[in-house]
């Protein structure tokens, strides 16, 4: 049971630390490949290495849907265009460590999710935890200048953000309802299945004159980024993401995104030499210790229901003698 319990949490542990250097890398390749093209060669790659993958242990088969090929649809496109076109655009309107601070809201934003479909009230630490991480995210990205949160140039990329951040904790969310699926096989499909959606964002944003076409050069030159987007961030970390949190269960599993932040301020305070204020460190703290006291406190609540339930089972016992 240890075992099991070190190689989730090692699995749910190396994505955000790969997801954190994801943001600062495509932040530097977006001035010569725009997002929509990134993500399309992204994710057209990842498909046909995860499919490479899948054929030889699972064979043709596995490919197929099962009636299910909408919420696929769905899930993949949100999963992969949604995440990977909003977050990365994104960029362009933000800094890499905004970017991914808002991604440690995760936890915060699946906890909401589940007591919308459970239409239920989250329990009042979780709404708790919500706020003190909302107020070091705000803290964090405002530099204690709150003003700064009316400026519509650095909203926009703040809400494109969240809107990825809402789209990556639903498509965690969808592996739970193909249970008789490998993690190898519902990350193959989703991942092929959201690719004509991205392709679509991508002509209808080039077309009008949002973006224009990356040039071969440019393309070649931003291999090494694009590489590392491709195999780390794009196959490993999503693999190990997927299993880590079959393992640990989304609770569990999502507490591990507040290490994307750190991961990335790490990596820009190096490249830049440049260390965070004093308010950002404290925003940063905010958000951690707020998402951690949700965890915590949603991990004890079903321990404590059930020590509840024993404690009136013997006053029941009690009373009868």
């Amino acid at each position: 049971m240890k075992s099991v319990s070190l190689k989730a949490i090692l699995l749910c542990l190396i994505p955000p630390l790969i997801w954190g250097g994801m943001f600062p890398i495509a932040g530097h390749l977006e001035p010569t490949v725009n997002m929509f093209a990134m993500t399309l060669i992204r994710y057209g790659l990842v498909a046909v290495i995860l499919i490479a993958m899948l054929l030889p242990k699972e064979g043709t088969r596995a490919l197929r849907t099962e009636g299910q090929a909408w919420k696929l649809f769905l899930l993949g496109s949100a999963g992969f265009a949604g995440f990977g076109l909003l977050a990365f655009t994104a960029l362009s309107y933000t800094q890499p460590v905004n970017v991914s601070l808002i991604m440690a809201m995760m936890p915060a934003i699946s906890a909401v999710i589940a007591s919308a479909v459970a239409k239920k009230f989250p329990p009042i630490y979780t709404v708790i935890a919500i706020l003190i991480a909302f107020a070091g995210v705000a803290l964090v990205l405002t530099d204690g200048n709150i003003t700064r949160l009316v400026n519509p140039s650095d909203a926009l990329g703040e809400l494109l953000a969240l809107l990825g951040a809402i789209c990556w904790v639903l498509y965690t969310r969808g592996a739970a309802s193909v249970p008789g699926w490998s993690v190898l096989r519902y990350t193959t499909v989703t991942t092929v299945l959201g690719l004509p959606t991205i392709a679509i964002a991508t002509v209808v944003a080039t077309t009008t004159g949002f973006v224009s076409p990356p040039a071969v050069e440019a393309v070649i030159a931003g291999w090494p980024e694009l590489s590392y987007l491709i195999v780390f961030a794009g196959v490993v970390a999503v693999l190990f993401w997927n299993q880590g949190n079959r393992l640990l269960g989304p609770i569990n599993g999502t507490l591990f995104m507040n290490l994307v932040p750190v991961t990335t301020f790490t990596i820009t305070a190096i490249v830049t030499q440049s260390f965070p204020t004093s308010s950002a460190l404290i925003g940063l703290l905010l958000v951690i210790c707020g998402l951690l006291v949700n965890n915590i406190c949603a991990r004890r609540a079903p321990a404590a229901s059930k020590a509840e339930k024993k404690a009136a089972t013997r006053a029941l016992v009690n009373a009868g003698k």
